[in-house]
């Protein structure tokens, strides 16, 4: 019995051992993940860097030009009239082709937005869904319906009795 016992123990250590070796050896290799992945940050984060440096050159070289530049001055502008018929005097620069797509145009969006709907409607997934919800509401007006046929029984016989009664 005592062969048994140190037997066991002895594989108990065993495999304790064994988990510690894979416990041990499973660290290791995350800190070796770690450390590539803080190595390629790292890269990243340079390549970026010098990015940003020659964005910002960039951008300080446009700024010394801009100010380089002459300013144009800024032209106010006055509103004379309102409402005039001016406002129509190119009526014949509108080609028919414009007048055909604002005519066409709308109707073919509505048509297309219909189709999609229809074509998302018959789906499988929503098939399955509308199937399923039928199935449901056709359980519940069933117990429904049972529920009904039961309080009226009762309720002929409550009325049989009292009739019996009087």
């Amino acid at each position: 019995m005592k062969m048994a016992l140190l037997v066991a123990l002895g594989c108990v250590v065993v495999l304790l051992l064994v988990l510690l070796v894979v416990l041990l050896a499973n660290t290791l290799s995350g800190r070796r993940r770690m450390r590539q992945a803080l190595a390629d940050s790292r890269v990243d984060v340079e390549a970026l860097r010098t990015q940003l440096e020659a964005m910002s050159n960039e951008i300080e070289s446009a700024r010394i030009v801009a100010a380089a530049a002459p300013a144009v001055p800024q032209t106010e502008y006055l509103i004379t009239s309102v409402g005039g018929s001016h406002l129509f005097e190119n009526e014949a620069a509108v080609s028919n082709r414009a007048v055909l797509s604002v005519a066409f145009g709308e109707p073919l969006v509505k048509v297309v937005a219909f189709g999609y709907g229809v074509r998302r409607a018959l789906s499988p997934e929503t098939r399955n869904r509308i199937a399923f919800e039928m199935r449901r509401e056709v359980k519940r007006a069933r117990k429904e319906r049972r529920r009904e046929t039961k309080r009226a029984g009762r309720q002929a016989s409550k009325s049989e009795r009292r009739e019996d009664a009087a």
